[in-house]
């Protein structure tokens, strides 16, 4: 293939994956005039509407905010300062905003996704090319990668040269996969159990997240609009979504979410989604490999036990979208070169509290005495020390001074 071949095109830089992750680092290169592609394998209207997260952590907003990307963000998320423990059949609300002046948003993945796709396509004028095949990634050791695919509708290949290639397609992309072996370490961490996730078409039956302590398994309770509630249930590992019709589902989420007698009945309505999720964790060090910069779930994964997924991904984001923009307008390498390290400092943090998280949840399911006796202590803690609480808001929202 030579230059010039209708097939070729040079860019500056080629992000791989039209998540949050990715689109916002196309989005921030845009406001900044720096000339990049967006690859996605699948279409515009699928990743517009693929269930995912919902919980943004405040810094997060504030982040998309001063970026220009959080107007209808603000406009229509929930704004959440409690969360609530039912454990022994009693409630405990933890109102983590009177402690500490913060707050959650719960805004569904898609609808971000939406939005900035949206702004980087419709308003900032981003090249992005949905349904795309075969991506490879070449020559990313050298000071100029390049990527090529097939064009979903005309089945031609093309090739795109760049300076810099974002590896943003999650945990099954080729990004990762396009390490040489023994370049990078991948450190994986399994739960040993699995949660049935559901979709109910169903109002939320409390004005805050719920989470469920009790021997037959963990469940949660998770608003996503006023019309949605997404619920989970702590199921076998390898357990099949046919083994759990709707009414064992419901029986179940009502016992495991008892919360005593001035606690709001669940509201039952339609499940529109029953898939079962192996919890699992990994993360990749480093998330470089020449000119290659992973981003969001291609370099690390956390278990949905925290929430956190959503809020990495855009942490990368913001620390790689600024440090190209500011590579490529002046020359400044050191946030490039600084990224892995700057992302992983959160990235272990919000790892360790997901283990943390995960024995209170599942420990009084586990059959085992000693591990009910000590994640009921540390729900009593909780509930009884300033110091454990102070220490618990932090890591649940994510607002430490230092990571």
């Amino acid at each position: 293939m030579t230059t010039n071949s209708p097939s070729f095109q040079r860019t500056q830089v080629v992000i791989v994956g039209a998540g949050p992750a990715g689109l916002t680092v196309g989005n921030i290169l845009r406001a900044a005039s720096v000339d990049c592609v967006v690859l996605e394998t699948e279409s515009r209207a699928f990743i517009e509407r693929r269930p995912r997260a919902g919980v943004i952590e405040e810094w997060a907003v504030n982040g998309l905010r001063r970026r220009g990307l959080a107007d209808y963000l603000l406009a229509r998320a929930q704004r959440h300062t409690a969360c609530e423990f039912r454990f022994g059949g009693e409630r405990y609300r933890f109102s983590y905003g009177d402690l500490t002046g913060r707050h959650h948003w719960v805004y569904p993945q898609p609808l971000l996704v939406t939005d900035l796709v949206r702004e980087y396509v419709d308003v900032r004028g981003g090249d992005a090319r949905f349904s795309v095949r075969d991506v490879e990634l070449r020559d990313l050791d050298s000071g100029h990668p390049s990527v090529s695919y097939t064009c979903g509708d005309s089945g031609e290949r093309r090739m795109l040269a760049c300076d810099f290639v974002v590896g943003a397609d999650g945990a099954r992309g080729v990004s990762r996969a396009a390490m040489p072996p023994g370049h990078a370490r991948t450190a994986r961490h399994d739960y040993g159990v699995a949660w049935l996730a559901l979709l109910a078409e169903a109002p939320p039956s409390s004005d805050c997240v719920l989470f469920g302590v009790h021997e037959n398994g963990f469940a949660g309770h998770m608003a996503r609009s006023p019309e949605v509630t997404r619920y989970y249930l702590q199921c076998p590992s390898g357990d099949d979504p046919e083994n759990w019709p709707d009414d064992r589902i419901w029986s179940e989420l009502h016992v495991r979410l008892a919360g005593g007698a001035d606690a709001q009945a669940l509201t039952e309505g339609p499940l529109t989604e029953k898939r079962v999720l192996a919890l699992h964790d990994y993360v990749v060090e480093p998330m470089t490999y020449g000119r290659l910069f992973l981003a969001g779930d291609a370099a690390h994964l956390v278990a949905p036990i925290a929430a956190k997924g959503m809020n990495l991904a855009l942490h990368d984001a913001f620390l790689l979208g600024d440090a190209l923009v500011a590579y490529l307008d002046g020359g400044d390498g050191e946030g490039l070169d600084g990224y892995s390290q700057a992302c992983l400092r959160r990235v272990w943090d919000y790892q360790e509290f997901s283990q943390w998280l995960s024995e209170v949840y599942h420990g009084t399911s586990a059959k085992d005495p000693f591990r009910a006796g000590t994640t009921f202590a540390r729900l009593r803690r909780l509930f009884t020390s300033p110091v454990a609480a102070a220490a618990f808001a932090e890591q649940y929202l994510g607002t430490a001074e230092h990571y």
